[in-house]
This record gives structure tokens, sequence and C-alpha cells, in this order.
């Protein structure tokens, strides 16, 4: 079997490999049409490709679906988590989250993870691989077809799933610039969000991708002994050096950035800590997002009540800073990243 994936190429290389095989440039339509448009999901569903031609395609450049082994939809019908089987047998996490004016998916970008977040169930079941371009862009297709099931299209994507994107940069942006492509899935730049924990090379390298996307990052606490605590890779990439990387991100790309802060109750949503958190933050384009932990099996943490994120949210606020809250979505069904993914290979044992 070919290594090559048909997702993982972009228009250009697409037509390139439809001249190899000595077909017309105008192959390529048709096909990124079928798959990105007509969403899709096999060769076999391209009827206006010769019968040989789709035989040849599927050998030489298979279409590679991931299969959906598991998903759960939230009480109010808002929110579903798809697992899906990559063709290795690992799996990953997609989530569809449906609000009254946009549908937006979280994709995962790697099979499990290397940052070791505490928080995260993903981070504490450890690194399989890298996702291909072609993997992650999948799980798009797959929430599009979803949604387009219930009439509803597709308007947001986050990468925000299991992974660290900008651990898996060039396949990240490389599935970002193929979805972004207007002869295909057409989806705005600005409406792709990037989430990191803190990888200063590649924020910096992303500033310079003349690209509209909006960087999230996963800050949590301006604390350096406590964040080393909550994401390792802060030992590498302390608060200072990742803070001084965003203000030079935001001279650069002149885009906002999104800080996420998961709030842990009597962990880091004291009073001083949303000062602290103020004045460091103090000066730099962007919005705190404050997030209550979605809690996971095995933690003693649990989420901030509600009077304190509001009440760290005021003093924020109070700062300068802009503030919204993120009210949990799908705790029901295990939505916090990696919880179905590692409930599922538990029952599986």
């Amino acid at each position: 079997m070919s290594d090559r994936r048909l997702l993982d190429l972009t228009w250009p290389e697409l037509a390139d490999v439809l001249t190899e095989l000595g077909q017309p440039s105008y192959r390529a339509d048709q096909i990124w049409n079928a798959a990105f448009r007509d969403l899709v999901s096999s060769y076999d569903a391209v009827s206006t490709l010769p019968k040989s031609l789709r035989a040849r395609l599927a050998r030489e450049l298979p279409w590679s679906q991931p299969r959906s082994i598991d998903s759960l939809t939230s009480e109010d019908g808002n929110t579903t988590k798809l697992l899906l089987e990559l063709e290795d047998g690992e799996s990953i996490e997609s989530v569809a989250m449906r609000y009254p004016e946009r549908a937006t998916v979280c994709v995962s970008t790697q099979a499990g993870c290397a940052m070791g977040c505490r928080f995260c169930a993903t981070g504490q079941s450890g690194f399989r691989r890298h996702l291909r371009a072609s993997e992650i862009i999948a799980q798009v297709l797959a929430v599009a077809r979803l949604l387009r099931g219930e009439s509803r299209a597709l308007t947001n994507i986050v990468y925000m799933g299991m992974g660290e994107p900008l651990d898996n940069y060039d396949e990240t942006l490389r599935s970002i610039r193929i979805l972004n492509d207007e002869r295909g899935f057409a989806m705005g730049a600005r409406s792709f969000t990037i989430s990191t924990v803190g990888i200063v090379p590649e924020i910096r390298r992303l500033s310079h991708e003349h690209i509209q996307v909006t960087l999230a990052v996963s800050l949590h606490t301006v604390d350096d002994n406590l964040r080393n605590d909550l994401v390792p890779v802060n030992r590498r990439y302390p608060v200072a050096d990742l803070l001084q990387a965003c203000r030079d991100y935001v001279l650069v790309t002149h885009r906002r950035i999104t800080f996420e802060v998961a709030l842990l109750s009597g962990v880091n949503d004291s009073a001083a800590d949303a000062r602290a958190m103020a004045a460091a933050l103090h000066g730099i384009l962007g919005h705190v997002n404050l997030i209550p932990f979605n809690p996971i099996p095995g933690s003693d943490w649990t989420a901030s009540p509600d009077d304190r994120i509001d009440a760290f949210a005021h003093v924020l606020q109070s700062g300068g800073l802009p503030v919204s809250i993120r009210r949990s979505r799908g705790i029901e069904i295990q939505a916090g990243c990696g919880q179905l993914r590692k409930r599922t290979r538990g029952q599986r044992r």
C-alpha cells in the first residue's frame, strides 16, 4: 500500500500526482469537490471518475478514513464525542460542539500526548505518535458529515483535542492550509484556533506563517513553581519566556491571543492568583478564557465553584483584561480530552 494518503495532499500536489498518472488536472477539482464539498468518504462515491481510475487511486493514493468505534452525545444534544480508530489501531477523540450561531469541531493532533499535564486524561496516558495531516483532516470531515445530517454547517475548527498541536507542527499547519484552500473545504483562516501549552520556539515560528489563525495558550497560572507541577513543559519554557514570546507574537501578527485558564478549587483560583495573572498579562493583546476543571478519574482535584470563578474574573477585569467564562460542556459524556479513549481502552482489557 502506498504511504501517501489523499487527504495528506494539497491541491497542487494532488494535481501533480494525477499528471503522473496521465490524468488531466481537472481530475483534482473533481476529487477535491467530492472530498471537501460533497463530503464523500471513498473513491467509489466519486461518480465523475472512470471506474478504472477509481480502482488505481484506491491502490496508489488511499482515501483512508478512520473507523468510528464509540460515540456519546450529551443529554442536551449539544455535544457529541467521537472515538475514532486509525489504520494502525490507535484511537483518537474528536468532539462536535453545537451552539445557536455556530458549530465547532475539536480535533486531536496526536495519539496520546508527551506533555504530561497533570489535569489532562490524555497527558496521563502517555504519547503514542503524531497524526498525519490526513488523520487530522478526516476528523473534521467526519464531524462535518454528522452536522450536515442535522442541516448544520461546520463553522469553527479548534486544535484542542488529544496532543500538543505545536509538537506536531508541520502536520498541524499542513492540515490547516489544506482545509483553508478555497478550492476545497474553504474554511476561513480566522475560524481556526491552535491551542498550545507553551512551546516557545514554535509560537515564534507560527508568528511568521502569515496565516490569521487564533493562538490559544493554556496558561492556568503565572506562578512558575505551580505551573512546573501542572504543566511540566514550563520547566523548559518558564512563564517569563512564554509571555515574552506571546508579546512578540502579537507584535508580528497583530492577532489577539486567548489565554486558557482551567480553575482548580484551592489550587490556582485565589484572589492572589488572579492579581498575579492580571499583572503578568498587562499590556498583551489578548483575553482570558476561564474554564472550570473537567474532572478526570483518579484525580483529587475538583472544579472551582462558580462564585470563586466569578470573583477571579472580576479581579482580571478590574486589571483591564477582557474575560470570558466557558462553562464546561459534556461532563456527563466524559468530553474532557482523552477521557472516552481511556474509558474504552479500559473496557477492552
